[in-house]
């Protein structure tokens, strides 16, 4: 039962981050994948060879899924948030089920524009894949509807926000913009994958301040997100790895190098920024995360 409401009341904090990124959403978030062209897409993969178009099917095998287990997996979350009472963050919150639900059809969309039938894509599920986003990313989600403890909440956001967009999603970004678009291929993909960048990005800025407000009210918390991102940064490199290992010539030029780093560089970032939030209180938290919104 409700005793009251903050609209009613104090009124909503427009300019705390939350708000100002919601604000962002509301602005850029409003993209149909409907309206994305693949025609041009579908004559390009026509004259791709067999490795291109088998690298284009397992980068994108790993990115519908993955966008489907987060559509699956979020409303944990969501409803933790809103159990608490933070009308502001559950207002952000609500744009993440519509994006990630969103950023699943149109990687449906794109693959249903291509000749073929592409078969059972969870042929490209590696082990370290399958171990992350079928076990790993749905345990730490699900966790809170019995245990909404901030210790969990700390756990499922570092899985979702920090490993799975912050780390895995923007390398995989990274690779497919690399090799389609300095080989000037498949425009509708590219022009999806920069428009989901900027959604991700704004997921991973909330990740940012969610956990730094946690560790700020809860400074002992520390160790549970340290733990956690150094438990899955093997399975989020193993990702990675597993991509490459499956050829012998990597189709369109990429180097294994180049990825891992760059994996590893958005760890250190993520990582990094977090620690800021370690000795702070929620008041300096505050200010200080708000240059994620213009990021």
């Amino acid at each position: 039962m409700h005793d009251h409401f903050i609209t009613t009341g104090r009124g909503l904090r427009r300019e705390s981050p939350i708000m100002r990124l919601y604000e962002k959403a509301k602005r850029l978030g409003i993209w149909n994948p409907s309206d994305i062209d693949f025609s041009q897409d579908a004559r390009d993969w026509e004259g791709l060879d067999d490795r291109q178009r088998d690298l284009i099917l397992r980068l994108t095998a790993s990115f519908v899924a993955g966008e489907e287990a987060v559509t699956l997996d979020i409303l944990p979350l969501i409803m933790t948030v809103a159990r608490e009472g933070r009308v502001e963050e559950e207002l952000y919150l609500t744009t993440f089920l519509f994006e990630e639900a969103k950023h699943t059809d149109f990687f449906r969309r794109f693959l249903d524009a291509l000749p073929g039938d592409p078969g059972d894509l969870a042929r490209f599920h590696s082990e370290n894949y399958r171990t992350l986003f079928y076990e790993l990313l749905p345990a730490a989600m699900h966790a809170l509807v019995a245990d909404p403890s901030p210790a969990n909440q700390v756990r499922a956001s570092t899985t979702y926000n920090m490993v799975v967009e912050g780390i895995l999603a923007e390398t995989g970004y990274h690779a497919y913009l690399a090799a389609l678009e300095r080989n000037s291929l498949m425009p509708g993909q590219c022009k999806g994958i920069r428009l989901l960048k900027q959604d991700e990005s704004r997921h991973i800025a909330y990740g940012v301040y969610y956990i730094s407000r946690l560790l700020a009210a809860h400074g002992e918390l520390w160790p549970v997100f340290d733990e956690t991102m150094n438990a899955l940064l093997p399975y989020a490199l193993g990702v990675v790895g597993d991509m490459f290992a499956a050829y012998d010539v990597v189709p369109f030029g990429l180097v294994e190098d180049d990825f891992v780093n760059y994996a590893l560089d958005q760890f250190n970032r993520r990582y990094a920024r977090i620690e800021r939030a370690r000795d702070t209180t929620p008041e300096e938290m505050e200010r200080s995360t708000e240059e994620i919104v213009e990021e």
